[in-house]
């Protein structure tokens, strides 16, 4: 038995390893975990595509669904933005892509996995990590990583052998995703060059787009409408992808730690990711006390640091979603949002769960306590502070 599963992407690297692997003696299965962002026909293509190349067998599994209810569900409910900006777009997409491939590897009865990373990135670690915890039987190949071929070389290694791949000349690396594209060249390998708008997958943006307004509805912590239609989360996330992409609403840049221990640039477009989670957030604000706000804020990085840097599989991730989880009961309700060119804001927020009572009112008087009452509070609230004060502590 020589069966390697590949995952493919259909890219140079990808294509590179099917020929590769095949000339080494290796019997290839290829595999496309569909996380959203193909063409329509691409993955016809891709399949096509694979099998010219020599790939035994090819399958292309339809992970959408399930990478929302595995992954995406949690970010949404932690409000996870890395450096408060970045949503793990290709994070999230490559655990659940990792799962599908152990799968189908362990469907082949075959007895390695391979992937095409470089040694460059937080990818390579991603996978390997993953596909060791979960098939730590499976030897793991990473023939690109281990060859560190220029990509000038990988072409000339196919066209030998037949297989022709235009040299591309645009500037800019593009994943998409369902939960958002990444995008990567010149300008993110420095600190201070800004990311001109044609890198992005959207182009440029409209200044004179008109405002517009959104509302979206959560049931539980999980969006089910928008405007009063409800809508399944993965359909739903396409509809907001293509109404925020409009007015630019989650594009930025994000700057960080790699988990390779190096500072990393990475530009983003992540429309349905920024509306909700922003959505998501105050619409929480409402519903929950502070003191869960308080935790959820601290464990929502924790988990997104889990699942952003390769350790989703760690027993402490299923702890926190089991926290998420319960903290989402009375997360139910709408939210409106009002949407300008580059600019979300939120204009109102309901819910039959309000914290906001009609005798709690901020700032108006409150039917819950009397003046006199305050005025004792406020008093005893103060004292520890004030006897530190008065036993010699600095002010």
């Amino acid at each position: 038995m020589n069966d390697v599963l590949l995952a493919f992407s259909g890219g140079l690297d990808t294509s590179f390893c099917v020929v590769w692997l095949a000339s080494k003696g290796w019997k290839v299965h290829t595999v496309t975990v569909d996380t959203g962002g193909f063409a329509p026909g691409e993955t016809s293509r891709l399949e096509q595509w694979a099998l010219q190349l020599g790939a035994a067998t090819h399958e292309t599994v339809d992970a959408r669904q399930e990478l929302f209810d595995r992954y995406l569900r949690y970010l949404v409910a932690g409000n996870v933005l890395r450096g408060g900006v970045y949503p793990l777009s290709v994070s999230a997409e490559r655990v659940c892509q990792a799962r599908r491939i152990v799968e189908a590897a362990r469907a082949r009865g075959a007895r390695a996995i391979a992937h095409g990373s470089t040694g460059a990135g937080n990818d390579q670690v991603r996978f390997d990590v993953a596909f060791r915890a979960l098939a730590p039987d499976l030897e793991v190949l990473a023939p690109i990583r281990e060859l560190a071929p220029s990509r000038a070389e990988e072409r000339a290694f196919l066209a030998e052998r037949g297989f022709t791949m235009s040299e591309k000349t645009e500037a800019y690396s593009v994943n998409e995703g369902m939960w958002g594209s990444s995008v990567g060249g010149r300008e993110t390998h420095d600190s201070w060059d800004e990311l001109p708008d044609e890198a992005f997958p959207g182009g440029a943006i409209d200044p004179l787009l008109p405002p517009s307004t959104l509302t979206i509805s959560f049931e539980r912590g999980v969006p089910s409408a928008i405007d009063g239609t409800a809508t399944a989360p993965v359909a739903l996330i396409g509809a907001l992808n293509a109404i925020g992409g409009r007015y630019g609403i989650g594009r930025g840049v994000h700057l960080g730690d790699t988990i390779l221990g190096i500072k990393g640039r990475v530009g983003f477009d992540a429309p349905a990711a920024h509306l909700l989670i922003t959505a998501h957030r105050e619409l929480e604000k409402l519903v929950l006390t502070g003191r869960q706000l308080a935790w959820k804020e601290t464990l929502g990085a924790l988990y997104g640091s889990l699942l952003h840097e390769g350790l989703f599989f760690d027993p402490v991730a299923r702890d926190i979603e089991a926290f998420l989880e319960s903290s989402q009961a009375r997360v139910t309700g709408d939210v409106r949002c009002i949407l300008r060119p580059r600019s979300l804001a939120v204009a109102g927020v309901r819910s039959p769960h309000s914290l906001m009572t009609p005798d709690a009112k901020y700032g108006e008087g409150s039917g819950l306590w009397r003046g006199e009452e305050a005025a004792a509070f406020s008093k005893i609230y103060g004292l520890a502070q004030a006897l530190a004060l008065r036993a010699g502590g600095t002010a």
